[in-house]
């Protein structure tokens, strides 16, 4: 009998639009070539620690499928069983989506910036389907009904449509005892950290889920964590292996400033995330 079950949950890597500092949401920006080293990073640590996924879920966009290559590819599970679904997407940025971030501060001022980019449920304007950074007519979308299809979402908007496919999806591959790497994006993340830990709405505006940095999460009989917050993988220059901490116990860390010539363990705590979805 199974008494615990094992989840790891990975942001993708800096994306061409991370790098820009731009709201990116539905948009389908590549990896830069420092998201793809931090991705291959990844896919080192789950190895070093004998976590290798045996399926893995990814959303339909190319930073978070490409992500999940370079990880499995690192770490030699090619081969795996690969599901991907719109609703591991990233939330939708609606009409900022393709706006530069310090524009969109400069025009609304910090509290609505803010509150659009980490509150539970300000969705920022939404975006009409004719607007070039509208996804309205990709075919990969073509399942979904038009009228469900976002225009912006909140994080209560994103946990609506991600939550189905956690207890459809997610969940029946974690009970056969498979280890289930999940590779999707910040808010989505958050939203999925956030129903696991049983984050308030109101302290969720504190979680940060840094890129391409491992979080692994024990889970009891009840799909929820043996351990609140799981632990997080890292690694950095001339650092050695070190205990790990709870995910949200500690500031997000920046993997992309990590030189990916040296793969060694770093604490939770070495440094600061500033990649956003």
């Amino acid at each position: 009998m199974i008494s615990s079950y094992q989840l790891v949950l990975l942001r993708h890597g800096q994306s061409e639009w991370n790098a820009r500092n731009v709201f990116t949401g539905w948009v389908d920006t590549p990896l830069t070539s420092v998201g793809e080293e931090e991705a291959i990073a990844a896919g080192y640590l789950l190895a070093r620690h004998g976590l290798l996924p045996d399926v893995v879920h990814t959303s339909v966009q190319r930073r978070s499928i490409r992500t999940a290559q370079l990880v499995l590819s690192e770490c030699g599970r090619d081969w795996i069983p690969v599901r991907r679904s719109w609703r591991l997407n990233s939330n939708h940025y609606g009409a900022l989506q393709g706006r530069e971030k310090s524009a969109v501060l400069a025009e609304v001022g910090e509290e609505q910036f803010m509150a659009w980019r980490r509150s539970y449920d300000a969705p920022p304007p939404r975006l009409v389907p004719g607007d070039p950074n509208s996804q309205f007519s990709d075919p990969r979308y073509a399942a979904i009904p038009p009228d469900q299809r976002p225009g912006s979402e909140s994080l209560r908007d994103v946990t609506a449509r991600l939550l189905p496919y956690w207890l459809d999806a997610i969940v029946p591959d974690l009970r056969t005892g498979a280890r289930v790497l999940v590779v999707s994006h910040g808010n989505t993340l958050r939203a999925l950290v956030k129903y696991l830990d049983d984050i308030s709405d109101f302290d969720v505006r504190e979680l940060n889920i840094p890129n391409a940095t491992p979080i692994v999460y024990e889970l009891g009989a009840d799909m929820h964590p043996v351990r609140s917050g799981g632990y997080r993988l890292r690694w950095e220059m001339g650092c050695h292996d070190h205990a790990q901490e709870p995910e949200h116990a500690v500031p997000a860390g920046n993997s992309s400033s990590l030189p990916c010539a040296s793969k060694t363990i770093a604490p939770a705590s070495a440094s600061c995330d500033r990649h956003s979805s």
